[in-house]
């Protein structure tokens, strides 16, 4: 049987008069036809048969059709009108793969890194006490925070900056911290936090928050462990030993605490002296315990899995103090040593960014890198560099290859305390001369330890400092009331009791005209508020057209839509004792926006002196003076006002950073340049 099957396997047949094999034809009725006895065609005895043996089939007269077997296609597709338009295809495939791969790879190489969440817009620093009150106590609330969001969105900010509101001791809330993990019951409670936290993401924001690593309350439960000398907090803060003779202390050394008098305080548990550069109930912690490394760390890993987005930390500088316990030098060496009581009569050279500081600032980088990794959940790390010198505050934006700050936070502009050109220059070029290569850097105008731009400068003031910082390089940050121009309050009596100057500056935001400027319904408030608070608040300057309000919110949306300002080149071209005067420009983009500030008396400015191909007539973009928006001026005669300022734009190809005359003056964070062709930004340039 099986030989039978074999010479019926291998018998080719060949019926001749049979019907085609047209293959398989969809929807189409064939009809059979019952075979016709009569028929010779028909008749099986009619029909051929052909003994091919074993041997290949003979395809050479068969046509290509639907559902041939594999011989029959291999047959066909060895044919050069079926192989070479498969070549082609393929290789074509091939090409465009490789095309497209080169491409995505030139791309990638010469674009220039995207500026990140906390390079694209303005901060927003808040207050919580004074923001708003949701609760009527008389003190703002994190929940207050969340019912003005909508607020703050229309300012066009990216990133809100909330200070201190952990659980404290303190009446003003901004050091001395009893728990780092929990919240001042004043504020809420940590679920209010959450909902804020959630809120803020929703709405496409993004969250910083204070922490101050240096100290701790006194009623901190590491503290009272320390005191007892319980375990390994025994070494949690920094004790010496002193002597206590009729209730006076003899100090190791004449280190003195920022506030003033000797910053050590004999305790009776442990019968020894702390240190604390701040207030007496306020520890210094010793950073040179790794467990209070590790406890720093854990805190940082607390919040960051809470979801905050980064952080300001605080008195960076203080972390570390020398072993030794040698004398800081007198400022004035032929003052009596015991008459040298307050901080500024003696050089810190001790106390304060000793070696190693910048080493433990890193390792709060290293803990926020790890949770970095995510796209668009970058960590933020901000660093107070309060009274600093230029050169030390640089240093904390790290070194080549070693991450540290994104940036230090820049206070110098809310030192200024006598407005003129020259000052304005020299604050703005000792930041952007001194600021590492490819560093990003930042502006703020007041701050709650400093009194607010309108108190120490004038009301004329505060438009063009506004238009000043969002038309700078970098990130601008906003005080919370600064953007309507709120000042200081003038109550003296105020029922608190820490650092009472910086108070001045805290007072409750205006919301509107009604009871208590509309910061809360209760019967009082922590601090009173301004008595310009009728004039001066949020919903009148909403409808005023000319309003600071109105032209914070125009500065903003220009800074947020316009490259020129995000990625431009800095271009400083003339100071004098009234104005300031300097161009944001972009290889590839034409245009340019010159800005002209005045900080002095009225001035009259010959803009074609400085530069030859300027038009004659050039655009207003934007004015600190309503009247002049979007008209145009003469720029050999520009006259300003004083606390005037110009947002000037016109057409060129002559770009100033190219020129000879101005390459020492012009300074650029992440070198850019803009092809239109293809609206994209490329850094070979």
């Amino acid at each position: 049987m099986a030989e039978d099957k074999s010479k019926k396997d291998s018998i080719g047949m060949s019926i001749k008069g049979g019907q085609t094999n047209n293959g398989f034809v969809q929807n189409e009725d064939i009809l059979e036809r019952d075979p016709d006895p009569d028929s010779p065609a028909d008749s099986p005895q009619h029909t051929a048969l052909h003994i091919l043996g074993p041997t290949e089939p003979d395809l050479k007269d068969i046509r290509p059709y639907a559902g041939m077997p594999k011989e029959v296609l291999f047959q066909f597709s060895h044919q050069a009108r079926y192989r070479v338009p498969r070549e082609i295809i393929f290789w074509l495939t091939v090409a465009s793969v490789l095309v497209l791969t080169g491409a995505t790879i030139a791309i990638i190489a010469i674009s220039p890194k995207c500026l990140d969440w906390w390079q694209a817009g303005p901060m927003y620093q808040i207050y919580p006490r004074s923001f708003k009150d949701s609760d009527k106590d008389g003190n703002g609330d994190l929940k207050g925070i969340q019912d003005k969001l909508d607020y703050i969105a229309t300012l066009n900010i990216k990133t809100i900056w909330i200070t201190s509101f952990y659980k404290s001791s303190l009446k003003d809330f901004r050091h001395g911290v009893e728990d780092f993990r929990d919240i001042d019951p004043i504020f809420g409670t940590m679920e209010d936090f959450e909902n804020l936290l959630a809120a803020i993401h929703d709405k496409g924001l993004k969250l910083i928050i204070d922490f101050i690593p240096n100290h701790t309350s006194d009623k901190h439960p590491w503290f009272q462990l320390s005191r007892t000398r319980t375990g390994k907090y025994t070494d949690y803060y920094i004790w010496h030993d002193c002597t206590q003779e009729n209730g006076i202390t003899k100090p190791p050394n004449n280190w003195l605490s920022v506030y003033g008098n000797s910053s050590w305080h004999f305790d009776e548990v442990r019968n020894q002296c702390y240190f604390h550069q701040f207030m007496k109930e306020q520890p210094d912690l010793n950073f040179r315990s790794s467990d209070v490394q590790e406890e720093i760390k854990e805190i940082i890993q607390f919040w960051l899995a809470k979801g905050v987005d980064g952080f300001s930390f605080d008195a960076v500088k203080f972390l570390l103090e020398a072993k030794h316990l040698r004398d800081e030098p007198q400022v004035n060496k032929t003052q009596m040593p015991d008459t040298v009581t307050h901080y500024a009569e003696l050089y810190h050279d001790f106390t304060t960014t000793q070696v190693g500081m910048h080493d433990i600032v890193r390792s709060f980088r290293q803990t926020m890198n790890q949770y970095s990794s995510e796209p668009g959940r970058y960590r933020f790390m901000g660093t107070e560099a309060n009274g600093e010198r230029i050169d030390r505050t640089m240093m904390y934006y790290g070194l080549p290859f070693i991450e540290e700050a994104d940036f230090p936070f820049n206070d110098y502009l809310t030192r200024l305390e006598t407005p003129s050109g020259s000052s304005v220059f020299e604050i703005i070029t000792s930041w952007m001369e001194n600021m590492p290569e490819g560093k990003w850097p930042n502006w703020m105008i007041s701050g709650p330890d400093n009194a607010r731009l309108m108190s120490r400068l004038g009301k004329e003031y505060v438009n063009v400092m506004n238009m000043l910082v969002f038309t700078l390089p970098g990130t601008p940050i906003t005080y919370y009331g600064e953007e309507i121009g709120m000042g200081n309050i003038l109550a003296t009596n105020l029922n608190e009791s820490y650092n009472v100057d910086t108070l001045f500056s805290k007072s409750p935001m205006q919301w509107d005209n009604s009871s208590n400027a509309g910061f809360s319904e209760g019967n009082h408030t922590w601090l009173p508020t301004s008595s310009d608070y009728h004039t001066v608040n949020v919903d009148v300057q909403k409808t005023q057209p000319t309003s600071a309000l109105k032209l914070y919110q125009e500065l903003s949306l220009l800074h947020a839509n316009e490259l020129l300002l995000s990625r431009g080149w800095f271009c400083h071209l003339r100071n004098d004792s009234h104005s300031v005067m300097y161009t944001r420009e972009l290889d590839g983009i034409d245009t340019v926006f010159l800005v002209v500030l005045n900080f002095g008396e009225s001035s009259l400015l010959n803009l074609k002196e400085m530069i030859s191909d300027i038009p004659t007539r050039v655009r207003i973009r934007l004015s600190t003076n309503s009247a002049y928006k979007r008209s145009e001026v003469d720029t050999s005669a520009i006259v300003l006002d004083k606390g005037e300022g110009h947002i000037l734009e016109y057409n060129t190809k002559n770009l100033l950073h190219h020129q000879t005359a101005f390459r020492d003056r012009c300074f650029i964070s992440n070198r850019a340049c803009y092809s239109s062709v293809f609206n994209i930004l490329y850094s070979l340039c």
